[in-house]
């Protein structure tokens, strides 16, 4: 049996997709709220369970028959309120699914982040050797990615058959969802600042494709490879959708001075509409960072050729209007 945590999700949505167009039959965990997909309603190869990760006796009442097992459940926020919940939720699910694997004998694909990776101190692409550094601009999302991984290791460190990816930016279109449309929305409104930093990005398929490759190669493990298609600076992304869209490029880099009033305003005003702020501190530094990751370590592992961004955005833009 094959368990999916986050089944929901747009990740999650997407591998099951491709499982259950194989045959194969999975448990998919969601949260009580979670909508399922209306493509997975009639389909009888899925079981869906409502289940709370920090839930430890409720999982374990999955787990009996369970061989495959793929973590795709995680709360990502950039907001200080939802700091502590964040931290336990992606945290101790991942500290209860790891011990469940291993008492269950359960092969387990991981999905962390790039967030959970280091720096290259000599300014090339980040890779799989580079280590993670505790910093004080460091994000709360970074590190509850961060320290979910680290019990993924230790579990590795007790016997657990484990692989772990860490997908960059997450695009693409999937389970009849699209990914990034607050970015294609930004550009079709006519955005015309663009943010100085830089993103990997990959296409979603791609990450689902890879992950189920993993799973069924039992001779890679206790290994994690970076899942990243392309290095993109954030004005050339957005430039490159702005085309697509027929829409004006935006041609006005924004200062750190601007990064600072904008997000401080964005602050002010959910303080007065008792809101949560469209812009944080630190998903404005995220999007000041320069970025860039190899994808090496996974193409010589398994001749894995990823899809190009060009055709990740065109395909979300000849989509783009039928679904907003």
């Amino acid at each position: 049996m094959i368990l999916v945590t986050g089944g929901t999700g747009f990740l999650g949505s997407t591998l099951i997709k491709l499982l259950i167009d194989d045959g194969r039959a999975v448990v998919a965990i969601k949260r009580a709220d979670s909508i399922i997909p209306e493509d997975f309603r009639a389909s009888s190869l899925i079981q869906w369970i409502d289940a709370d990760l920090t839930d430890y006796f409720a999982l374990e009442d999955l787990f009996p028959n369970v061989k495959q097992v793929y973590h795709c459940a995680a709360k990502i926020s950039y907001q200080k309120p939802d700091a502590a919940e964040m931290l336990h939720v992606n945290i101790e699910g991942t500290r209860h699914i790891v011990n469940l694997c291993i008492q269950h004998h359960a092969r387990l694909v991981h999905v962390s982040s790039i967030a959970a990776l280091g720096t290259n101190k000599k300014g090339l692409p980040v890779d799989e050797n580079d280590k993670w550094e505790r910093d004080p601009h460091i994000s709360n999302y970074a590190t509850s990615k961060y320290e979910s991984e680290l019990e993924v290791w230790r579990g590795i460190t007790e016997g657990l058959d484990a692989v772990i990816v860490n997908p960059s930016v997450i695009m693409g279109i999937g389970s009849g969802k699209i990914s990034s449309n607050i970015i294609f929305n930004l550009v079709n409104n006519g955005i015309k600042i663009y943010p100085p930093g830089s993103v990997g990005i990959v296409d979603v398929q791609d990450v689902a494709k890879i992950m189920i490759l993993l799973m069924n190669t039992p001779e890679i493990t206790g290994e994690r490879f970076i899942l990243n298609s392309e290095n993109i600076s954030n004005r050339h992304l957005l430039q490159r959708i702005a085309v697509l869209l027929g829409k004006k490029e935006p041609s006005i880099e924004a200062k750190p001075f601007m990064l600072d009033i904008a997000w401080r305003v964005a602050k002010l005003i959910a303080i007065i509409k008792n809101s949560k702020p469209a812009l944080t501190q630190e998903s404005t530094r995220a999007s000041a960072a320069k970025l860039a990751y190899s994808n090496k370590k996974i193409r010589d592992s398994i001749g894995y050729t990823f899809k190009p961004l060009n055709q990740i955005l065109e395909e979300i833009a000849e989509t783009y209007y039928r679904t907003t």
